[in-house]
Protein backbone atom coordinates (compact mmCIF):
# COMPACT_ATOMS: atom_id res chain seq x y z
CA UNK A 1 0.00 0.00 0.00
CA UNK A 2 1.37 3.56 -0.73
CA UNK A 3 2.04 5.70 2.12
CA UNK A 4 0.06 9.03 1.95
CA UNK A 5 2.85 11.88 1.74
CA UNK A 6 2.07 13.59 5.53
CA UNK A 7 1.93 17.38 5.78
CA UNK A 8 -0.36 17.21 2.42
CA UNK A 9 -1.58 20.25 1.52
CA UNK A 10 -4.93 19.38 -0.02
CA UNK A 11 -7.94 20.26 1.55
CA UNK A 12 -8.87 18.40 4.82
CA UNK A 13 -11.30 15.09 4.37
CA UNK A 14 -13.65 14.92 7.18
CA UNK A 15 -13.80 11.43 8.51
CA UNK A 16 -16.83 10.30 10.93
CA UNK A 17 -16.08 8.49 14.34
CA UNK A 18 -18.61 6.93 16.18
CA UNK A 19 -18.02 6.67 19.76
CA UNK A 20 -18.74 8.62 23.10
CA UNK A 21 -15.15 8.11 24.55
CA UNK A 22 -13.95 11.81 24.21
CA UNK A 23 -10.54 10.36 25.26
CA UNK A 24 -10.37 8.02 22.12
CA UNK A 25 -11.17 10.97 19.43
CA UNK A 26 -8.58 13.07 21.05
CA UNK A 27 -6.19 10.76 20.67
CA UNK A 28 -7.15 10.07 17.25
CA UNK A 29 -6.73 13.13 16.13
CA UNK A 30 -3.38 13.66 17.64
CA UNK A 31 -2.30 10.08 15.64
CA UNK A 32 -3.81 11.73 12.18
CA UNK A 33 -2.36 15.05 13.25
CA UNK A 34 -0.32 15.36 9.82
CA UNK A 35 -2.70 13.46 7.78
CA UNK A 36 -5.23 15.78 5.11
CA UNK A 37 -8.17 14.89 8.00
CA UNK A 38 -10.19 15.99 9.91
CA UNK A 39 -12.10 13.85 12.53
CA UNK A 40 -15.50 14.85 13.48
CA UNK A 41 -17.45 12.85 16.57
CA UNK A 42 -20.43 11.68 15.81
CA UNK A 43 -23.35 11.34 18.02
CA UNK A 44 -24.65 7.38 16.93
CA UNK A 45 -25.49 3.91 18.75
CA UNK A 46 -23.28 1.47 18.57
CA UNK A 47 -24.60 -1.99 18.88
CA UNK A 48 -22.36 -3.86 20.91
CA UNK A 49 -22.32 -7.96 20.26
CA UNK A 50 -20.87 -10.37 22.30
CA UNK A 51 -17.93 -11.97 20.25
CA UNK A 52 -14.12 -13.89 20.95
CA UNK A 53 -12.83 -11.21 18.25
CA UNK A 54 -12.78 -6.98 18.49
CA UNK A 55 -13.00 -7.00 15.05
CA UNK A 56 -15.96 -8.82 14.91
CA UNK A 57 -17.33 -6.54 17.59
CA UNK A 58 -16.22 -3.45 15.76
CA UNK A 59 -17.85 -4.51 11.92
CA UNK A 60 -21.09 -5.12 13.55
CA UNK A 61 -21.19 -1.89 15.43
CA UNK A 62 -19.98 0.08 12.38
CA UNK A 63 -22.59 -1.23 10.08
CA UNK A 64 -25.20 -0.15 13.00
CA UNK A 65 -23.89 3.09 13.08
CA UNK A 66 -23.68 3.96 9.64
CA UNK A 67 -27.51 2.53 9.05
CA UNK A 68 -28.40 5.06 12.04
CA UNK A 69 -26.74 8.11 10.70
CA UNK A 70 -27.07 6.86 7.32
CA UNK A 71 -23.28 8.13 6.73
CA UNK A 72 -20.32 6.44 6.49
CA UNK A 73 -18.32 6.52 9.56
CA UNK A 74 -15.62 4.62 11.59
CA UNK A 75 -15.78 2.96 14.83
CA UNK A 76 -12.83 1.58 17.54
CA UNK A 77 -13.05 -1.22 19.86
CA UNK A 78 -10.35 -2.62 21.82
CA UNK A 79 -9.05 -5.54 23.82
CA UNK A 80 -6.69 -6.57 26.15
CA UNK A 81 -5.88 -10.08 26.02
CA UNK A 82 -3.39 -11.22 29.27
CA UNK A 83 -1.73 -14.23 28.75
CA UNK A 84 -1.88 -15.93 32.74
CA UNK A 85 -6.04 -15.55 32.53
CA UNK A 86 -6.52 -17.27 28.67
CA UNK A 87 -7.27 -13.69 27.39
CA UNK A 88 -9.35 -12.39 29.76
CA UNK A 89 -10.70 -9.51 29.82
CA UNK A 90 -10.14 -9.84 25.70
CA UNK A 91 -13.30 -8.16 23.92
CA UNK A 92 -14.66 -7.09 27.22
CA UNK A 93 -12.08 -5.01 28.42
CA UNK A 94 -14.43 -1.61 28.82
CA UNK A 95 -17.15 -3.58 30.88
CA UNK A 96 -14.17 -5.26 33.29
CA UNK A 97 -12.41 -1.74 33.26
CA UNK A 98 -16.31 -0.75 34.28
CA UNK A 99 -16.66 -3.02 36.86
CA UNK A 100 -13.34 -3.97 38.94
CA UNK A 101 -11.13 -1.26 37.27
CA UNK A 102 -7.05 -1.24 36.60
CA UNK A 103 -6.96 -2.38 40.46
CA UNK A 104 -8.94 -5.20 39.84
CA UNK A 105 -6.97 -6.98 37.17
CA UNK A 106 -3.90 -5.94 39.06
CA UNK A 107 -5.01 -8.11 42.10
CA UNK A 108 -6.32 -11.25 39.51
CA UNK A 109 -2.35 -11.64 38.53
CA UNK A 110 -0.96 -10.90 41.93
CA UNK A 111 1.56 -13.29 42.77
CA UNK A 112 1.41 -14.52 39.27
CA UNK A 113 4.94 -14.13 37.06
CA UNK A 114 3.71 -14.20 33.46
CA UNK A 115 2.65 -10.55 33.16
CA UNK A 116 2.94 -11.00 29.23
CA UNK A 117 -0.18 -9.23 27.68
CA UNK A 118 -1.32 -8.15 24.67
CA UNK A 119 -3.52 -4.79 23.33
CA UNK A 120 -5.77 -4.96 20.10
CA UNK A 121 -7.26 -2.45 18.27
CA UNK A 122 -10.14 -2.50 15.35
CA UNK A 123 -10.88 0.18 13.45
CA UNK A 124 -14.22 -0.45 11.22
CA UNK A 125 -15.09 1.99 8.49
CA UNK A 126 -18.40 1.52 7.20
CA UNK A 127 -20.43 2.74 3.92
CA UNK A 128 -24.33 2.47 3.49
CA UNK A 129 -24.96 0.11 1.49
CA UNK A 130 -21.77 -1.75 2.10
CA UNK A 131 -20.18 -4.48 4.17
CA UNK A 132 -17.21 -2.60 6.59
CA UNK A 133 -13.55 -2.78 6.14
CA UNK A 134 -11.30 -3.47 9.24
CA UNK A 135 -8.02 -2.53 9.92
CA UNK A 136 -6.44 -4.17 13.05
CA UNK A 137 -3.54 -3.03 15.59
CA UNK A 138 -1.26 -5.05 17.90
CA UNK A 139 0.97 -4.20 20.46
CA UNK A 140 2.79 -6.83 22.79
CA UNK A 141 3.79 -5.95 26.47
CA UNK A 142 3.43 -6.60 29.79
CA UNK A 143 1.20 -5.99 32.88
CA UNK A 144 3.07 -3.99 35.57
CA UNK A 145 2.99 -4.94 39.01
CA UNK A 146 1.47 -1.27 39.97
CA UNK A 147 -0.09 1.74 38.14
CA UNK A 148 2.50 3.87 37.36
CA UNK A 149 1.90 7.39 35.43
CA UNK A 150 -0.75 9.66 35.12
CA UNK A 151 -1.18 10.52 31.10
CA UNK A 152 -3.40 8.61 28.74
CA UNK A 153 -6.42 6.83 30.21
CA UNK A 154 -8.06 3.26 30.49
CA UNK A 155 -5.39 0.53 31.34
CA UNK A 156 -2.53 2.90 30.15
CA UNK A 157 -1.62 2.75 33.78
CA UNK A 158 -0.98 -0.90 33.95
CA UNK A 159 0.30 -1.60 30.51
CA UNK A 160 4.20 -1.78 29.58
CA UNK A 161 4.85 -2.18 25.69
CA UNK A 162 7.63 -4.10 24.80
CA UNK A 163 9.08 -1.58 22.94
CA UNK A 164 8.90 1.22 25.75
CA UNK A 165 11.70 0.87 27.08
CA UNK A 166 10.09 0.02 30.36
CA UNK A 167 7.62 2.45 30.68
CA UNK A 168 3.55 2.50 30.84
CA UNK A 169 1.29 3.91 28.63
CA UNK A 170 0.50 6.05 31.17
CA UNK A 171 3.77 7.08 31.53
CA UNK A 172 4.76 8.43 28.22
CA UNK A 173 3.76 11.85 26.39
CA UNK A 174 1.39 11.42 23.96
CA UNK A 175 4.08 11.49 20.60
CA UNK A 176 5.35 8.88 22.38
CA UNK A 177 2.94 6.46 23.50
CA UNK A 178 1.11 7.15 19.14
CA UNK A 179 4.61 5.47 17.82
CA UNK A 180 3.83 2.10 19.71
CA UNK A 181 0.12 1.92 20.72
CA UNK A 182 -2.19 -0.34 18.98
CA UNK A 183 -5.11 2.40 18.40
CA UNK A 184 -2.32 4.44 16.43
CA UNK A 185 -1.45 1.10 14.23
CA UNK A 186 -4.73 0.67 13.44
CA UNK A 187 -5.84 4.09 12.68
CA UNK A 188 -3.15 5.46 10.71
CA UNK A 189 -3.78 1.61 8.36
CA UNK A 190 -7.30 3.05 8.27
CA UNK A 191 -6.24 6.52 7.21
CA UNK A 192 -3.74 5.39 4.60
CA UNK A 193 -6.27 3.26 3.27
CA UNK A 194 -9.21 5.72 3.18
CA UNK A 195 -7.18 8.32 1.42
CA UNK A 196 -5.23 6.29 -1.46
CA UNK A 197 -8.88 4.73 -2.24
CA UNK A 198 -10.62 7.69 -2.20
CA UNK A 199 -8.97 10.68 -3.10
CA UNK A 200 -5.85 9.30 -5.48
Amino acid sequence: MTQIPLNSKRKPISLFFATGNVHKVEEVKLILKDYPVTIEQVDAKCLEIQADEVEEIAKTSAIYATQERWTPVFVEDTGLFIEALKGFPGPYASYVYKTIGRKGVLKLLNGIANRKAEFKSAIAFCIPKEQPVCFLGTVSGRISMEERGVHGFGYDPIFEPDSGGGKTFAEMTIDEKNRYSHRAQGVRKFADWYLERFTI
